[in-house]
């Protein structure tokens, strides 16, 4: 398995590309649900675009001190909205598919707790690996291998408010 490490001008083309990719293919949707935090970004960057309504579903399946061990998938007993209700028309987001088990039991969750209301859900990554077992709608890479994204907000796993405290408070760095 190789790393693959992105920076974050790679990071934001490829949410471009995605983009592109979802108004190329003339979907009407009426509501974005991100899956956090891996999705925050990338439904925050469509929400703006798209000017479409954003849902947030806190999902949690990775553990170990690295975050790169895959354990039992955690989901959020609700869904953080502004909006009265959620869309008919649903494009599920996230940064990638992995297994695809996170994203398969979002969906299932919504389904489930949101089955009257939502008529079709479609998703969106951006990337996809091949040892997946869901294909999402929308994806702007198609990995062969299983290689471990680094993506670039992953640094602030490794910093500590003390840190920050050192550089900015206690050698007086003016930020303005």
């Amino acid at each position: 398995m190789s790393d693959i490490y992105i920076s974050w001008s790679h990071y934001h083309q490829t949410i471009e590309h995605l983009v592109a990719k979802i108004y190329q293919s003339q979907w009407e949707f009426n509501q974005i649900v991100c899956l956090a935090r891996g999705g925050l970004r990338v439904g925050d960057t469509l929400s703006r675009i798209f000017s479409k309504p954003l849902a947030i579903l806190a999902t949690s399946s990775y553990g170990d001190i690295k975050g790169q061990k895959q354990g039992n998938i955690k989901i959020a007993k609700s869904l953080t909205m502004t909006t009265d209700s959620l869309g008919s028309h649903v494009l599920l987001v996230d940064d990638l598919v992995d297994s695809g088990i996170t994203i398969k039991e979002s969906i299932n969750w919504l389904q489930n707790n949101y089955g009257q209301e939502i008529k079709e859900v479609k998703t969106a990554v951006l990337w996809y690996k091949s040892c997946s077992i869901f294909e999402p709608d929308y994806y702007v890479d198609y990995l062969l291998d299983n290689p471990w994204i680094h993506q670039p907000f992953e640094i602030y796993e490794q910093i500590n408010p003390s840190d920050l405290t050192n550089v900015y408070i206690d050698s007086q760095i003016n930020l303005d």
